[in-house]
């Protein structure tokens, strides 16, 4: 097993999220990597979340704030000079998210500060969130990455997301700024760099000690491919589809958007945004719709028959609730 550090030199966020993507990519099993970046004002939003509605995207045009979309699933998040981002990228079989979240636990602890898990994707401080995570696959590589708030501009992060009222309530507060801390809170003498190293350390004495990863010129060349992704209108925003019928709602594994475009009263096309950590999940729930006829029962059924409890779930909500005031099939 091969032990792996490497801290990258950009604040880019379209840069630092495609070399994360690269060294999923790699497939290069033995390896266990451990990879810092920190992005200069950006908001990063999951692989299957809608932009236009989880981004003030005129107040972050107006502060030059950027919109990266990250290949995994999960949330909004805001991040700048005062947040870290970490990513451990290893083979199947070394990955073990208790090991990476204590290795994570512990440095912050360093600092005299405790830290408690919140399900399974939040770090709190204080009852307060300064650390939200999300995961990747590919082949036989997984992926765990990121964020730990130290001094972030609060302002910004409140002003740039446009989180829901339903989730806010499903965490019991009034507003993003109040459910999340920075740590400099609870220790005014932590710095991203402090931190980091007490990462590293920590990722050392639980994995063994670590070698600089060094990259070929052609693995540089298709992190440029993978950065031009990154950049383009297409990835970030896309289309804003065109619907005759939404349905949404927070459930169990989070937020849905289920946009349907009917055409001779059957479903022609689905969209489905979604903060779940799942990346499939948007694939999987509309091909089991497109053809059927827009009729609740049958849309559930279709839902049902993927086996997928988060379908399940839809499709239970859609029986019990419907669609949007208007519905066609009443």
């Amino acid at each position: 097993m091969a032990i792996y550090r490497l801290i990258s030199e950009s604040t880019d966020g379209w840069m630092n999220l495609a070399v994360d993507e690269f060294l999923l990519g790699r497939q290069k099993t033995d390896d266990v990597i451990l990879y810092f970046y920190v992005n200069k004002n950006a908001v990063i939003i999951g692989r299957n979340q809608n932009a236009w509605r989880e981004c003030r995207l005129d107040a972050m045009e107006r502060d030059g704030a950027r919109l990266v979309r990250r290949h995994t699933g999960g949330g909004a998040v805001y991040h700048d000079e005062g947040n870290l981002n970490f990513s451990f990228i290893t083979g199947e079989r070394s990955y073990s998210l208790d090991r990476q979240m204590g290795v994570i636990r512990r440095a912050v602890e360093r600092f005299g500060i405790k830290t408690e898990l919140s399900g399974r994707n939040d770090v709190l401080a204080d009852g307060r969130k300064f650390s939200g995570n999300a995961y990747g696959l590919r082949g036989n590589m997984r992926a765990h990455h990121g964020t730990l708030l130290i001094n972030s501009d609060m302002a910004k992060l409140g002003g740039y997301l446009n989180v829901s009222e339903k989730k806010l309530r499903a965490k019991g507060v009034e507003s993003v700024r109040s459910r999340v801390i920075n740590l400099s809170e609870l220790c005014p003498g932590i710095t991203v760099q402090a931190l980091r190293e007490a990462v590293l350390d920590e990722f050392e004495k639980e994995y063994g000690s670590s070698s600089e990863l060094k990259l070929e010129k052609n693995e540089h060349r298709e992190i440029e491919r993978l950065y031009r992704e990154q950049a383009s209108w297409e990835w970030r925003l896309g289309k804003t589809p065109e619907f005759d019928v939404m349905v949404s709602e927070r459930l169990s594994f989070g937020e849905f958007e289920l946009l349907l475009t009917l055409k001779g009263a059957a479903v022609d096309d689905a969209k489905m945004h979604t903060d779940a950590l799942d990346t499939e999940l948007s694939h999987i729930v509309c091909d089991a719709i497109c053809g059927k006829r827009f009729d609740r029962a049958e849309i559930a059924d279709a839902l049902f028959e993927t086996g997928v409890p988060q379908a399940a779930e839809i499709a239970e909500y859609i029986l019990a609730k419907g669609f949007y005031t208007g519905e066609i099939n009443g």
